[in-house]
């Protein structure tokens, strides 16, 4: 079982593979993810791309048929459990070094911060009304 630490790692993994997929950051990130994955392995660099490939097919044809929130949360899951499973097989020594590469890839490639005053990765449904008192004190 992983650390709190390292479960929160995958799952902003998953969060980024799937916040990437179809913007202009997506194929620096597939191509990251596939190494980070591969661990010095070309073919297995080549089916997480493939695989990679997937995961941006099926969330643009979810987008087309209203279906995008549930297989964007889908495959959120599935990369945070496939990030686990790497993670979890590795030595502890091995573990630390994938760990600290996939908080880089993270930090690079960005889930938005929840700083202060800063509202993001929010999903909204109904009327909704946003308000900015950030000169209130």
């Amino acid at each position: 079982m992983l650390s709190e630490a390292l479960t929160a790692a995958a799952a902003a993994g998953g969060t980024v593979v799937v916040q990437a997929a179809g913007t202009d950051a997506w194929t620096g990130l597939r191509e990251r993810v596939a190494r980070w994955f591969g661990r010095g392995d070309e073919t297995r660099e080549r089916g997480e791309r493939e695989r990679l490939d997937r995961t941006a097919g099926a969330l643009e044809t979810a987008a087309r048929s209203g279906q995008a929130e549930r297989m964007h949360d889908r495959q959120e899951a599935v990369w945070q459990d496939r990030f686990e499973t790497l993670l979890e097989g590795l030595a502890a020594e091995q573990r630390e070094s994938a760990a600290a590469e996939l908080r880089a890839l993270v930090e690079e490639y960005g889930v938005p911060s929840q700083a202060a005053g800063q509202v993001s990765g929010n999903g909204f449904r109904g009327p909704t009304a946003l308000e900015d008192r950030s000169g209130e004190r």
